[in-house]
């Protein structure tokens, strides 16, 4: 069996004392997409945290490629090649678009991987190349969150963490995004694994889907077979738990 990009064996995390991820166990292979959906409180970026080490591990292991990330600190982790797009953006207010980006420019970590730069960022964002010299407060909602995955990807990662990258932005900016990000799935071989509340946004990005319930993965299959299956799916998520 091939290694896996990321594995997280018998993984519980959580906040403090309080356990959020109770036994969790996932794997995505080399160049998979994958969408993570599930009502607000779930674990969904909880998840996310862990795997960069912003949580209290439990117990369980987390492995890149197969080395162990466990007790490495977030930018180790970082180094290792985990790239992460966190749900408020976090972009620099005080600096430039150029200077958010540069200020996060690393090597790669993987052998044969595109070398993601300044050039090859702004060409992915072109409205972030018209926009360079502006500073981070004085953007856009929408190139807010272009400029945070690409300063994810100036640290050239392997895989790629993205948490609810269509949160508050207009329509036709979310599609303009999930346009580059297609991109990246499609053209790159990045690793991704996406959250994200907009059900139809995240089964039409992947066609691996996982369903989060109370800390655990409640399902994991066909991103078409749960779109097919309209019941199923709410009895998963909740009616309530995302956009159709």
């Amino acid at each position: 069996m091939a290694e896996s990009a990321l594995a997280l064996h018998a993984v519980s995390a959580g906040y403090g004392e309080t356990v959020v991820l109770e036994e969790l166990e996932l794997a995505l292979g080399a160049g998979e997409s994958v969408s993570l959906i599930g009502r607000n409180g779930v674990g969904k970026s909880t998840l996310l945290e862990t795997v960069m080490g912003h949580t209290a591990l439990h117990g369980g292991a987390i492995r890149l490629h197969g080395q162990d990330l466990t007790d490495l600190r977030p930018y180790r982790r970082v180094r290792r090649g985990l790239g992460y797009v966190p749900q408020e953006r976090e972009v620099f207010p005080s600096l430039t678009v150029r200077e958010n980006l540069e200020v996060a420019a690393r090597p790669s970590a993987a052998t044969g991987a595109r070398r993601w730069t300044l050039h090859a960022v702004l060409e992915l964002f072109p409205q972030l190349a018209e926009r360079q010299a502006h500073r981070g407060n004085e953007l856009s909602g929408g190139e807010q969150q272009m400029l945070s995955v690409g300063r994810a990807l100036m640290g050239n990662p392997s895989v790629l963490l993205m948490d609810e990258p269509s949160e508050g932005l207009a329509p036709r900016i979310v599609e303009e995004l999930m346009r580059s990000l297609k991109g990246l799935r499609d053209d790159e071989g990045l690793t991704i694994l996406l959250v994200e509340q907009n059900t139809r946004i995240a089964l039409d990005f992947s066609p691996r889907a996982l369903v989060m319930n109370r800390g655990r993965i409640a399902y994991d299959g066909s991103s078409e077979a749960l779109r097919r299956d309209r019941p199923r799916l709410d009895a998963l998520i909740g009616v309530a738990g995302g956009e159709s």
